[in-house]
């Protein structure tokens, strides 16, 4: 299935090269030396959290739908790792700490 416009459009405006290889055969839809970033417009954001955690970036970014971004942050909690939710127009944005344990 090919990309939609605002997918597209999203990567090509993130910081770093677009579509970069990371482990298992899988791709970051943008990343440069510090930053990676996922766009996630489908929900799939476990997928999504997954990839930015085995990026080995220290700063992760992960931009999705103003209406679906409580849930993103919900799964980069859940998942344990920190970074950066934000919308597509980059005007809100959710920062995520790690767990103290």
């Amino acid at each position: 299935m090919s990309e939609s416009r605002p997918h597209k459009t999203a990567k090509s405006k993130a910081a770093g090269k677009t579509e970069v290889n990371i482990s298992r055969g899988r791709r970051l839809d943008s990343a440069s030396e510090k930053r990676a970033t996922e766009v996630e417009l489908s929900g799939n954001f476990k997928q999504a959290v997954k990839r930015l955690k085995d990026s080995g970036r220290s700063q992760k970014v992960l931009q999705t739908r103003d209406n679906e971004m409580s849930t993103a942050a919900k799964e980069m909690r859940k998942q344990g790792i920190s970074g950066t939710v934000k919308n597509m127009g980059g005007t809100r944005r959710i920062s995520i700490s790690k767990k103290k344990r």
